[in-house]
This record gives C-alpha cells, sequence and structure tokens, in this order.
C-alpha cells in the first residue's frame, strides 16, 4: 500500500526509513518487539514446562511444601520494572526530539479538510494532495482543519500528529531520502476518509529551488497577504510598532509572553494568535481586561489568518 523507490522494494515488513526519526522510532518498536517475544516465550514456555514436569499422576499425590524465594520474586519483578523505566525514558526522548523544531526549520501551512491536504509556503505557492520538500532539510508543517479531526501521517518519516479545527498543531522532520512517500489521514473523519491521501516529493535542493520559483500561483506572498489584511481590518485599534493604540502594537509581538489577567502567561504563537483573532475574550492579557475586539469569527478565511500570522512574525 506504500509508495515507495524501486530500491525499497523489497521491504514489506516496514515501510522505508526516509528522514531522521525513523530509525531511532524503528530501534524502539524492535526493543519492544524482541523482549515482547522473549517474556511471551519465558512465561508460556515455562508455564508449559511446568504444567508437564509437576503434573499429578495420581489421586493421592500432594504438592510438597515449596518455601518462598525472596530473590527471585525481587527480580521477576524489578528487571520488569527496569526495562519499563528504559522503554519510558527512550520513548521521551524521541517524542521530545519530536516536538523541538530547529529554528530554522523550513515552515509550510497544511490544511486540512474533507477530503483532502492543502500546502500553502511562504512564498504564496500552493498545492494540493501533494508537496515538495528539498531533502536533509528541516521542515516544520503548521496544520489546521476546516472542518473537523484529521490526523496527518507519514509512514515512511514515523511522524503522525492530529490536525484540529479552531486551533495550530505542528510536527517536523528531515526528510533523508529522495522519492515520493505517502500521506494518509489515520482518524476517521467522514465517508471519504479512506481517500484522503496525499503525496510528499523529496528532491533535491537545487530540484526544489527550481520547483518554487516556477510559480503557477502568481499574486501576493503569505507576508503581503497579511499586510493587506492589517491594513483594512487591523490599523484601526493597532500599530506596527510597540507603541500601545486601542489594541497592543503588533511590533514584537510573535514569540514574546503574554501575561494574562488569570495570572497565568502564554507565548504569542500561531494557536495563541489565530484565538485571538477569532475568539478575542478567550485570553484577555494584563491591561486589556475590557472587551473591545469582537471576533472576526467566519469574516476572515485561513489564508488570510495564515497571512496575519506570517505579517506579525515580521515585524520586530
Amino acid at each position: 500500500m506504500f509508495w515507495v523507490n524501486k530500491a525499497h522494494a523489497g521491504n514489506t515488513f516496514m515501510p522505508p526509513q526516509a528522514s531522521n526519526f525513523a530509525e531511532s522510532v524503528d530501534t524502539l518498536y524492535g526493543f519492544l518487539y524482541y523482549s515482547s517475544l522473549i517474556s511471551c516465550i519465558l512465561v508460556i514456555g515455562g508455564l508449559v514446562y511446568f504444567a508437564f514436569k509437576y503434573k499429578r499422576k495420581t489421586a493421592s499425590d500432594k504438592t510438597a511444601y515449596i518455601p518462598h524465594n525472596a530473590l527471585l520474586e525481587f527480580l521477576w519483578s524489578f528487571i520488569p520494572f527496569v526495562i519499563f523505566l528504559v522503554v519510558f525514558a527512550w520513548g521521551w526522548k524521541i517524542f521530545y526530539d519530536m516536538r523541538s523544531a530547529p529554528k530554522d526549520a523550513l515552515e509550510i501551512h497544511v490544511v486540512g479538510q474533507k477530503w483532502n491536504w492543502d500546502f500553502v509556503y511562504k512564498s504564496g505557492r500552493k498545492t494540493s494532495s501533494e508537496f515538495t520538500i528539498p531533502i536533509n532539510t528541516p521542515i516544520k508543517l503548521i496544520m489546521g482543519s476546516r472542518d473537523v479531526l484529521h490526523s496527518f501521517f507519514v509512514p515512511s518519516f514515523r511522524v503522525k500528529q492530529d490536525v484540529i479545527p479552531g486551533r495550530y498543531t505542528s510536527l517536523w522532520f528531515t526528510a533523508t531520502k529522495e522519492g515520493n512517500f505517502n500521506v494518509f489521514c489515520t482518524e476517521y473523519c467522514g465517508t471519504g476518509h479512506s481517500t484522503m491521501l496525499a503525496k510528499v516529493k523529496v528532491v533535491s535542493k537545487a530540484a526544489y529551488e527550481s520547483w518554487l520559483e516556477n510559480n503557477p500561483y502568481k499574486g501576493l506572498t503569505l507576508s503581503e497577504v497579511g499586510q493587506k489584511v492589517y491594513a483594512g481590518r487591523c490599523i484601526a485599534c493597532h500599530n506596527v510598532t510597540n507603541v500601545k493604540k486601542i489594541g497592543p502594537g503588533f511590533a514584537g509581538l510573535w514569540g514574546s509572553e503574554r501575561k494574562l489577567t488569570d495570572g497565568s502567561t502564554v507565548v504569542a504563537d500561531e494557536a495563541y494568535i489565530r484565538e485571538s483573532i477569532l475568539n478575542p475574550n478567550a485570553k484577555k492579557s494584563v491591561g486589556y481586561e475590557e472587551a473591545v475586539m469582537t471576533s472576526f469569527q467566519g469574516q476572515v478565511s485561513e489564508e488570510e489568518l495564515t497571512g496575519v500570522i506570517e505579517y506579525l512574525k515580521t515585524l520586530k
């Protein structure tokens, strides 16, 4: 079912390893598989052996009194405990690495909807059901949904992330092999769920630059879209400097910590900016307790939301 290169055609047990995470995930999976197999053989084999060895031969046979062995009882509890701790630490390390995207990662916006995937690059180029990335380059996918819950899964990269309506999620990876690799939706999202497929094309860096320059979508970049949205909808209440107007100034807002009225803090990332536009009263910052801003729910498109976020990133 997987799209693989001819060089990997014989690999039927697992899809080809094509990302920086694939080997570490497969190694952990192999450890779990073989440790479980050995445990199964020891437990089931021991059960069968003792069942025959100590089978009652006559009705008068009585089991001899066997005192407990403290060392044995300790070991059969302690050894699995140590194995579980090792697996937990090992899995946590892989999970942490998957959640810590490099700051210089190439960002691509992904939008899921019934039943296809759309991809938007910072240059303004858009593709559907297929996206192209350069090899050996960190890629960060910033994902949202237009309708219901989806899940973005690339088996050959060993990465998966839920795509949730009303908020942003993200994942990152570095592709290590050129070729075409399948993308699946692994969260049931309706009758067309099984056909919600896409393809990742991993190419050389030179081929990627050439592909990016041959942009069939003429028009504005995402940050330019955001600048137009600002000029038409935001300028009355916000400055592009850090000077407060009715609302906060936008310069330096991106990535800063915002202190909320409930005493907590939140980082001004994609999810926070999106929520502040669509539901501005969900998280009120200190100094802006009064509900002045109205919701833009249904008044801005996903492209406009993404554009505003990208524009804010340019305001230092």
